[in-house]
């Protein structure tokens, strides 16, 4: 609920508990005039005064709650800050492919095209042999390239970012 209509809410309850205290009032006199007349005379009945200052006491209590359901209306709503993260571009280092040999080259490309391969997968896709595979990326491990992590009985190949 916004701010406003709880504001007009209390509003009204309180202008309904102003006929309420006001009924209330107008009730006890009538009650205290008839038992006080006879005792004390009309004008001197001690409860006139009670009565007065309960009514004074309930209609500042409404007057608060007044107050805050005019705050509440005339308040400005919160405003919504919407905060974007600006995703940063990756930088795509260069890499120094000079100092390998043409096959580690080609394996390095098939490893950089996927990020991620399964050794089995590179050498299908590589054509050479098991060994020639896993010396190729000795040396791409060694350069800091690659790097391979045991998962069951085969590699995985991640490409180093």
């Amino acid at each position: 609920m916004e701010n406003k209509n709880v504001g007009y809410l209390i509003l009204g309850i309180s202008i309904l508990m102003i006929v309420i205290i006001f009924l209330f009032n107008n009730a006890l006199k009538d009650i205290v005039g008839a038992s006080c007349s006879a005792a004390h005379g009309i004008d001197s009945c001690p409860m006139y005064d009670t009565i007065t200052k309960q009514t004074y006491l309930s209609l500042a209590v409404v007057g608060i709650i007044i107050i805050i359901s005019l705050v509440l209306i005339f308040s400005k709503p919160r405003e919504r800050i919407i905060i974007r993260k600006v995703k940063e571009k990756e930088v795509k280092r260069k890499i120094n492919l000079s100092g390998l040999r043409n096959e580690d080259k080609n394996l390095f490309k098939i490893i950089e095209e996927n990020d991620t391969i399964f050794q089995a997968d590179l050498i299908e896709k590589s054509g050479f042999g098991k060994a020639k595979v896993s010396r190729i990326l000795d040396r791409l491990e060694n350069k800091g390239l690659v790097e391979r992590k045991r998962r069951g009985m085969t590699n995985i190949v991640i490409l180093k970012k």
